[in-house]
């Protein structure tokens, strides 16, 4: 099983949005936010490999990251898991992921710094974050089962820029 790994994209300033007297679980992607996604999924489209499956945090930015990270790939809209919550106990990402064993690839889009913690436990099986996910980042890890502590490989991790330049590069193709 391949798992892409998303950090959602930009979604403005938080205290900001917090004058707004919202909490920030509905705090939404930014303008910057949006096109950055639309870009990294066009990217994300072209180097594969191809999701079965698109899943988020439920928190309003993450899931709008989803939804256009599903756009790009022509998948259903995203289903949301609180395995991805920022604070999330990794083994409850754990066990929420063996039943997609069968799956060729899951995505998931998250938060920091849970998504980099999570990344390392699922490469190292340690707790300590040895990767950085700037925000619209994404990683891909392989798996010969389900996703489970200790047994993932790296096959890659972009940053936002380097999806960017992706996106531009295909464009000019």
């Amino acid at each position: 099983m391949d798992l892409l790994v998303v950090r959602h994209a930009d979604a403005g300033d938080a205290n900001e949005f917090g004058q707004t007297g919202q909490p920030d679980d509905l705090r939404p992607l930014s303008d910057k936010g949006r096109r950055q996604m639309q870009r990294a999924a066009a990217a994300l489209r072209g180097i594969g490999p191809k999701c079965d499956r698109v899943f988020s945090s439920p928190l309003k930015r993450a899931v709008e990251t989803a939804e256009i990270l599903c756009a790009g790939y022509g998948l259903p809209a995203p289903e949301t898991t609180r395995a991805l919550i920022p604070g999330a106990h990794l083994r409850d990402f754990e066990r929420w992921a063996a039943d997609f064993g069968e799956s060729q690839c899951v995505a998931i889009v998250g938060h920091e710094p849970h998504l980099s913690s999570l990344v390392t436990w699922l490469m190292t099986g340690t707790n300590e974050s040895r990767i950085v996910m700037k925000k619209g980042a994404a990683c891909l890890l392989e798996f010969a089962g389900p996703a489970r502590a200790g047994e993932g490989e790296l096959r890659w991790l972009l940053g936002p820029r380097e999806l960017d330049l992706m996106a531009e590069t295909k464009e000019g193709s």
